[in-house]
């Protein structure tokens, strides 16, 4: 006779066979259980219970019998019995994003920034994978914003860098330190790279700057070099802070950073930046400068320095020259979507002025919607002062009078009783959807300069992706040089983000939520382990394409009986 068993438990499925006259042969199915001889120690089979012949055993019932028992069991313990599998022999050893790393990687290979590293380590030795741990701290500002000590614990266990299994916090900062010596020569291979590959447009570019601020207390015992106290565009003037400048192309894309100390001004870094972007050989660097820089003296100085600007005016300041370029009559002329421009000169000789007043139709038509309702507003509050008296009457009209939203339509009439002014009202309809330029370029021509100054939108949301969604800010760092290599890293992770916006035509929050779901698993079975990426699905396909990256593989890694196949 011949026992197998079904499931290696205490009872077990036993079958046994009987040899018939005839030769043939019939099995029959019995639930048995093992027990030990007290005499020799070997095992015996001791039938609990007889099912009869194979053949015409009632499976159904059989099913039925199976179900009932499971029904005393744990879920995992009733799918190991259906599997056929013993329980725990099948483990889930690792899962990590793979995705946004993956894109990440690929860009950095496409864009020159991994060979501009190998070429500088070329003539050096250096036992750490100075390299990967470059692209680490990159794609970390891109994908999970952290410390670099938490980021000893990303690599390991939460994200999969080719090439970088681990990594130290003492090897980051050595690569850090590397970063910042070679900084000049990095941005320019990138930037040449990138210009080729991408076919970027580059005879303009435009510039501009921020600030950024430190949580870390100042130390009475360190001579500060960038970490000084200035004037925060942040709002922060109680916190020490470094000025960081940013130029980008037509498209955005953000080609060469600066830091500079905390308390420079402006003004001072223009000759710098002209004088960085000369060896590139870059067509005209223009400053684009918003409404609250476009000072008369502001422009000047700018000038002085050797720069030209696209500036803002102010739209309500009364400036005879505003005054005058907004009185002028003559058609606009589109130039995209939602943008139509119409260029003025004013005055002659030294008093001459170039501008370009742009108008957004869409923009005109919410600026009017936005002002009738305000309008509607202010009657009812006109009209429920009416009936108001004594102190609180005084009150209230002061309030209406002095508000920014109410107060720029308003006249006091002889009782000193607030009404709507009517000429106020036209004069603010006349800007409806308009921006007024001021350019110091004669070469410039009105469409760069509108798109141009549509550019500065650019540049700040750069600031604001490198603030908000790569977490510059707050920084930590004391060191000179580890400052400059946060902010050179920020620059890379906001590079490698905008190429991949331009390319997909979305955000990259919602880009980065689509790829980061692209995982990689370990799972360690008895017949060996598995590295297995999951399956990819139409939206992060879509996204793939787009980027012109190819799909990771989807087995990564096989181990089987100590033999290893990838």
């Amino acid at each position: 006779m011949l026992a197998v068993s079904w499931y290696n438990v205490g009872m077990y499925m036993r079958k046994t066979k009987r040899t018939n006259k005839d030769g043939s042969t019939t099995a029959y199915l019995q639930l048995a259980h093992n027990e030990r001889r007290p005499a020799t120690g070997n095992p015996v089979a001791k039938v609990i219970w007889k099912f009869g012949r194979e053949d015409s055993v009632d499976k159904d019932a059989l099913r039925r019998l199976i179900q009932s028992i499971a029904r005393v069991l744990d879920p995992e313990d009733q799918i190991a019995v259906e599997m056929g599998i013993e329980l725990g022999s099948i483990s889930i050893e690792s899962d990590k994003s793979l995705g946004g790393s993956w894109a990440l990687d690929q860009f950095w290979t496409k864009l020159g920034i991994r060979s501009a590293f190998e070429e500088l380590l070329r003539e050096r030795q250096f036992e750490a994978p100075v390299e990967r741990a470059v692209f680490a701290m990159t794609a970390n500002r891109a994908l999970a914003p952290s410390s670099k000590l938490a980021m000893e614990d990303w690599v390991e266990n939460d994200v999969c860098i080719d090439g970088l299994g681990q990594v130290q916090v003492h090897q980051l900062y050595r690569a850090m330190d590397l970063l910042v010596e070679n900084h000049e020569h990095v941005q320019e291979r990138v930037f040449f790279s990138m210009a080729n590959l991408l076919n970027l447009e580059v005879d303009l570019i435009y510039f501009d700057t921020t600030s950024t601020y430190f949580e870390v207390d100042p130390d009475p015992d360190e001579q500060e070099e960038l970490r000084r106290a200035g004037y925060s565009k942040d709002h922060r003037p109680d916190l020490l802070q470094v000025v960081i400048g940013l130029a980008v192309t037509r498209d955005g894309i953000p080609v060469r950073c600066w830091v500079w100390p905390g308390n420079t001004c402006d003004m001072e870094v223009i000759a710098q930046v002209n004088k960085d972007l000369t060896s590139w050989r870059l067509g005209r660097v223009i400053t684009v400068v918003d409404r609250g820089f476009s000072s008369a003296a502001n422009l000047r100085r700018l000038q002085r320095a050797g720069g030209h600007y696209i500036a803002g005016e102010r739209m309500r300041a009364d400036v005879k020259t505003v005054e005058e370029a907004l009185a002028r009559p003559g058609r606009y002329k589109p130039v995209k979507e939602n943008l139509e421009i119409k260029e003025i000169v004013v005055g002659d000789g030294e008093a001459r002025v170039r501008y370009v007043l742009a108008r957004n139709p869409l923009e005109a038509q919410r600026d009017r919607q936005r002002r009738e309702r305000t309008l509607a507003e202010l009657r009812e509050e006109l009209k429920r002062l009416k009936s108001v008296t004594g102190e609180e009457h005084t009150k209230a009209v002061c309030k209406v009078v002095t508000s920014k939203r109410f107060g720029k339509y308003l006249m006091l009439d002889a009782r000193n009783f607030p009404r709507i002014d009517q000429n106020k009202v036209k004069k603010e309809a006349r800007l409806d959807g308009k921006y007024l330029l001021r350019i110091s370029d004669d070469t410039l021509s009105p469409e760069d300069v509108a798109l141009g100054y549509k550019q500065l939108l650019e540049v700040e949301d750069a600031f604001r992706t490198l603030k908000s969604t790569l977490d510059l800010r707050p920084m930590y760092h004391r060191v000179s040089d580890r400052i400059r290599a946060h902010v050179l890293l920020c620059w890379l992770a906001l590079l490698l983000v905008r190429v991949a916006e331009t390319q997909v035509g979305d955000t990259w929050p919602r880009i980065r939520t689509q790829l980061e779901r692209i995982r990689i698993v370990e799972v360690d079975a008895p017949e060996g382990k598995i590295v297995q990426r999951t399956n990819i699905a139409p939206a992060q396909k879509h996204i793939l394409s787009r980027l012109g990256v190819a799909e990771p593989k989807k087995i990564r890694e096989i181990i089987l009986k100590s033999k290893v196949r990838a």
